[in-house]
Parts: structure tokens; C-alpha cells; sequence
């Protein structure tokens, strides 16, 4: 891993592909032992669940569904504070176990209000799963069932996170250099 500069912004390694499949690995047997029977249904927030969505799923065992949803919060490195839902709930989840599958999880906005919103269509449980959490960025207490990765309050890029929507198809994860 080398360092990458991405428009205007030079980016660290941070994380490598190996502990990243590790940890992918690891949260999907989790999910496969407390979903066994459920036929949930996942949700990968897009843009940037993509590629963890994708990994994720291809070791999912259980018979499932997935439902893309498009929801925005973010403008270059800064989160705006603002949910805008681009693409939503395009099928019926009453009574079904869901899944909302997130690249990273910082105010935790964009997760309330993915909950609050799949709420309203009563499933029968809702579960927040992430590649990455950031507890000191946490605006708002939410649920999260599983996580891969903790990470200090840092900009990062790489593997589905974007700086200005470039640098998702990075394998690793990088960090801003300081």
C-alpha cells in the first residue's frame, strides 16, 4: 500500500485488504448464525455499501433478498448534516426481518433515518450492520448489530468510500494525511 492523492487531498494507508476481508468474514458468520431461518432482507445504503454489501452477501448462506436504497449526507469531506433520499423503499418488508448494510457510520443521521423510515413499514426487526463505525463522530444514538471496523473520527477513502466521488475502487482503506 502507497499512498494516493485523489483530486486535491493526499490519503494515508490505513487498513489493508486482508483485515478488511477478515473482518467481513467474521460479521457475516455472525449474521448467518442469528438470521438462520429468517430469509431477511438486506439493505445496502448506496453509494458507498457497494462493495462491502457485496463482499458481505457472497458469504451470506441463508436464502435472502437485497434492496438497494440511495440516501446522501455528505459534500466533499464533511458530512452536511442533511439526509436526502435519492432512491427508497421500493418493496414490501411488513413482517420481514431487514438489514440496513452501511459503508460507515459517523453522526449516525443517515442511519436514524433509515430506521425511521423502514419503521413505517413495519418489519418485524431491523438490524444495523457497517463496515465502519466512528462513536466519536456520533451525533445520535443508534443500534449497531454488527460491526466490522471501529475507527477514530478521521476522513477515509477506499473500499466504497469516496473524497468528491472518486477513490471507491480502492481495495484498502486509506486515511487523510495530516
Amino acid at each position: 500500500m502507497t499512498k494516493v492523492v485523489v483530486k486535491d487531498k493526499t490519503f494515508v494507508p490505513y487498513i489493508t485488504e486482508a483485515s478488511i476481508q477478515k473482518e467481513v468474514a467474521r460479521v457475516a458468520a455472525e449474521l448467518n448464525r442469528d438470521l438462520a431461518g429468517m430469509n431477511p432482507m438486506f439493505f445496502p445504503v448506496l453509494n458507498g455499501a457497494f462493495i462491502f454489501a457485496a463482499d458481505l452477501l457472497r458469504s451470506i448462506t441463508e436464502p435472502c433478498e437485497v434492496c438497494f436504497v440511495k440516501l446522501a449526507s455528505y459534500a466533499g469531506t464533511k458530512s452536511v448534516g442533511t439526509i436526502r433520499e435519492i432512491m427508497g423503499l421500493a418493496t414490501d418488508i411488513t413482517g420481514r426481518n431487514v438489514v440496513i448494510i452501511e459503508d460507515i457510520i459517523d453522526s449516525g443521521l443517515t442511519v436514524a433515518h433509515m430506521i425511521e423510515t423502514l419503521k413505517a413499514h413495519n418489519p418485524a426487526t431491523i438490524r444495523v450492520c457497517t463496515l465502519a463505525l466512528k462513536p466519536d463522530a456520533l451525533k445520535v444514538d443508534v443500534p449497531v448489530d454488527y460491526c466490522c471496523l471501529q475507527i477514530p473520527n478521521d476522513f477515509i477513502l477506499g473500499y466504497g468510500m469516496d473524497y468528491d466521488g472518486y477513490g471507491r475502487n480502492l481495495r484498502e482503506i486509506y486515511v487523510l494525511e495530516s
